[in-house]
């Protein structure tokens, strides 16, 4: 048997995933966490076959939580879950020891195929994920770029601006016409691509690296 722990910020996903997989003669969902602090709190006292990790969370994100875990158990397998398909977020979560990614349309053919080639020591990749890697990988032969960081979409390019001018969480919604919780939502992502945990973080690399270009 399988033993399975879940970590998302998101109830609804833990229980959909729950109940995705009960019932699976070979896969057992042993645990859930609401953030990575948690999961990490937790391994202390024991840990499963294979870990589901959210990487957009906002205590800590999953690619932070990854590269810790895996200094501390090596062994542990890690499938992340994500809804960015950005190729630099695939290959930085690898770097950092994940043993797997799902984007998480995933069906659950899919989602048992990861955990069960995880577990068996082999690196799982949906045709999805690898075709946006090679396909990455293609553009940067024709291309060069100065910028270490997953390129920002036109969206989150808008919100850092804002934010950069000291635009708050509610103004940026009311001039850009979007929801309190999307502004929240590209914050952690444009953090999550930057690396950093916080806004002086964001804004402090947004400018050293001339990300927005306005302000080059």
């Amino acid at each position: 048997m399988i033993k399975v722990w879940i970590t998302d910020d998101h109830q609804l996903v833990l229980e959909g995933l729950r109940i995705l997989l009960d019932g699976e003669q070979e896969i057992q969902v042993v645990q859930c966490f609401r953030s990575a602090p948690h999961l990490i709190s937790a391994l202390k006292e024991g840990f499963p076959d294979v870990v589901l990790l959210d990487i957009n969370m906002p205590d800590m994100n999953g690619i932070e939580a990854c590269k810790i875990i895996k200094k501390e158990y090596p062994d542990l397998k890690i499938i992340a879950l994500s809804m960015i398909s950005e190729s630099n977020l695939i290959k930085l979560m690898l770097k950092n020891g994940a043993d797997g990614y799902l984007h998480k349309n995933a069906g659950k053919d899919e989602i048992i195929e990861a955990i069960m080639d995880v577990q068996q020591g082999k690196k799982y990749l949906s045709q999805e994920i690898s075709d946006i890697i090679i396909g990455q990988e293609h553009k940067d032969d024709h291309k060069i770029s100065n910028s270490p960081f997953p390129k920002l979409s036109r969206r989150e390019e808008q919100i850092l601006e804002m934010i950069i001018d000291e635009k708050t969480t509610q103004e940026i919604s009311e001039q850009l016409f979007i929801s309190f919780g999307t502004v929240e939502t590209h914050r952690r992502n444009i953090m999550i691509k930057l690396g950093v945990k916080n806004t002086a973080g964001m804004v402090r690399t947004a400018l050293e690296y001339k990300l927005i270009p306005n302000n080059k």
